[in-house]
């Protein structure tokens, strides 16, 4: 769902629509045969090379197959934003939204709503987060705030503010020259892997510096329409 926006951009880049076709087919697979009935999404969805049908629905990062890896639901919701931004399609919109609703009511998410790696990780509470899906849920939900408006806007700005605020605390932002020169802290990559467990990760800091971003954009609209 990320790399979509790649697609999109060389169908208006070049004025050839194959390519924004080929992204909304993707996406409109991906509703259809990667999320569950309460929008969390698998992480991994094996096809069928002959006849085109899901054949495996599985996990690599995640805790089990069944389970809901965070920062593969930060991923589905904030490429389904994306794409409602760049095709303007409601079905993706309300995608987004789904998504979201399951992440916000989870009965798993922490205080701080910086997620454990994985919602449904079997040693909660003491099992590490993920500073890169609370950075990229926060720009989702802060982008979401403004494509939905009224109330519900409202609550994911609400939300995706708490999570900055979050991240900007001593528990995740590193002091100045250590934490390898990385923004942030207890991010997870590949648990089950060992592999960048409670580490800085770059995509971590992108989406954080994205988000302080976004909120600095709005505070300035606001103040230009007071």
């Amino acid at each position: 769902m990320m790399n979509l926006e790649l697609l999109t951009w060389t169908s208006r880049y070049t004025g050839n629509p194959i390519y924004g076709d080929i992204a909304c087919a993707h996406a409109d697979k991906t509703i259809a045969n990667h999320f569950r009935d309460d929008y969390s999404s698998f992480h991994v969805v094996s096809y069928d090379t002959i006849t085109g049908n899901t054949h495996v629905h599985q996990t690599h990062q995640g805790y089990a197959d069944e389970s809901a890896w965070a920062r593969g639901q930060a991923w589905a919701i904030y490429g389904y934003i994306m794409m409602y931004r760049e095709t303007g399609k409601k079905a993706y919109l309300e995608q987004a939204k789904n998504i979201a609703h399951f992440i916000m009511s989870h009965p798993n998410m922490p205080e701080d709503k910086i997620p454990y790696w994985g919602f449904d990780a079997p040693d909660i509470p003491n099992t590490p987060r993920d500073a890169s899906a609370g950075a990229l849920i926060a720009s989702a939900l802060i982008e979401l705030s403004q494509l939905e408006g009224g109330s519900l806007g409202k609550e994911y700005l609400a939300y995706a503010e708490d999570q900055i605020r979050s991240l900007t605390s001593t528990a995740y932002l590193a002091e100045t020259g250590k934490n390898n020169n990385f923004v942030l802290m207890h991010a997870t990559g590949h648990l089950p892997g060992n592999s960048e467990v409670d580490v800085p990760l770059t995509y971590a800091d992108y989406y954080y510096v994205e988000a302080l971003l976004l909120c600095r954009s709005i505070n300035e609209i606001k103040k230009l329409s007071e």
